[in-house]
């Protein structure tokens, strides 16, 4: 997971020249004007698998007992992503990089108490080791109930990877009904603040699990300090972490009061670019030596989450902010490359670096969710079994 990046910014008065040369270097779509009236999902697998072989393959995510490590910017956004695009492929089967990770998912989770943390201690620092398996724990719960709700059964190892969740669960103090998680100060999947957004994604996880999952007994005192916690430390959270929580309330009844709903959205489409994208600085705030970095132009990652989680919400797809968000996502898929391009809001690589491409992966990813949502009413279970 760990991605050392380095922004490249525009401060104050720079935003906006900032912006017009990040269009020119094609860094974002300008305008959704020259707008395409659809988009390439065969190009969009293509990148992804090609990269998710990449990030599996790479030295620095190998790990022990012959495992990968799961990524936030890669590897989930991958596992959501690619289910969707093998509905999308009429008869298409799963890839062998989508059979590799689920793979690699399952053998963390029968290997649990012989494997190792992602990080440990020893080699990164105090509390890594207990970050990584809080994480960890989190994203393989998430991925496997995702492949489940395909099938409409709880699996043996899904089951596991529950049980493995719940025993990590914090049960007192601030963060009682959270995780530990890697935070090694990267916006906007790996900073202090992102405990939040893995509390979220714990409960995605429970509420597409199938079977009604949710409402198993022996999970009801942990999944109520979840949902305590998640409602305590909502007013300090930025739009990204309330964002990821309105995803998860879509799933799980009840997690959030329908005024918060129609709050976060609110937000959210204040949030919207004129271009009809989003900027993740306008998601996830970040800052460089005491001051606030402003990059104010529309990026593929802000743009697909926030568009996925929109219509997850229930925005009508006649909305035009909605509409213009779409426009944008289909304006801006690089071809023949199949991606959406993103860039750090922490560190630069030289495009020649495959690592540059971390927030590329995590954006094609959600725009190929956000470009393939069939929902134009009700909140529904974000990959709820289709028949």
């Amino acid at each position: 997971m760990k991605a050392r990046w380095r922004a490249t910014c525009a401060l104050g008065a720079l935003a906006a020249l900032g912006a017009l040369a990040a269009c020119l270097a094609g860094l974002a779509g300008c305008s959704v004007g020259e707008a395409r009236s659809t988009w390439d999902p065969r190009a969009a697998a293509a990148y992804l698998d090609q990269r998710e072989a990449w990030w599996r393959q790479w030295q620095g995510s190998a790990r022990d007992h012959g495992t990968f490590c799961i990524s936030c910017h890669s590897s989930l956004p991958y596992a959501l992503a690619r289910v969707r695009l093998d509905e999308r492929l009429a008869g298409a089967t799963p890839s062998p990089e989508e059979l590799a990770l689920t793979r690699d998912v399952l053998a963390r989770v029968r290997l649990w108490s012989e494997t190792q943390p992602y990080y440990t201690d020893q080699h990164f620092g105090p509390s890594k080791s207990a970050e990584s398996r809080g994480t960890e724990a989190v994203l393989d719960a998430l991925i496997l109930a995702n492949a489940d709700a395909r099938t409409g059964h709880v699996s043996p190892e899904t089951r596991a990877a529950f049980d493995h969740l719940w025993a990590l669960q914090v049960t007192a103090g601030e963060a009682a009904g959270a995780w530990s998680w890697l935070n090694f100060g990267l916006q906007p999947w790996e900073v202090e603040g992102a405990r939040y957004y893995g509390a979220a994604l714990a409960a995605l996880a429970v509420g597409i699990a199938p079977e009604d999952y949710r409402s198993t007994p022996a999970i009801e005192v942990p999944l109520q300090r979840l949902r305590e916690y998640l409602d305590r430390h909502y007013g300090a959270q930025p739009l990204h972490q309330r964002l990821a929580l309105l995803w998860a309330s879509t799933a799980l009844p009840g997690l959030v009061a329908p005024a918060r709903q129609q709050q976060i959205i609110a937000q959210a489409l204040r949030a919207q670019n004129g271009d009809g994208g989003w900027s993740l600085y306008a998601l996830a705030p970040s800052q460089r030596r005491g001051r606030r970095i402003l990059r104010l132009w529309s990026d593929g990652y802000a743009t697909g989450f926030v568009t996925l989680v929109l219509e997850q919400a229930g925005v009508p797809r006649a909305n035009p902010q909605l509409q213009r968000g779409l426009a944008w996502l289909l304006a801006n898929q690089r071809l023949p490359q199949g991606r959406w391009a993103t860039s750090s809001i922490n560190q630069w690589h030289s495009p020649a670096n495959p690592v540059s491409l971390f927030m590329s992966d995590a954006a094609t990813a959600y725009a190929v969710l956000a470009l393939t949502e069939p929902s134009a009413g009700p909140p529904k279970a974000l990959l709820q079994a289709r028949r």
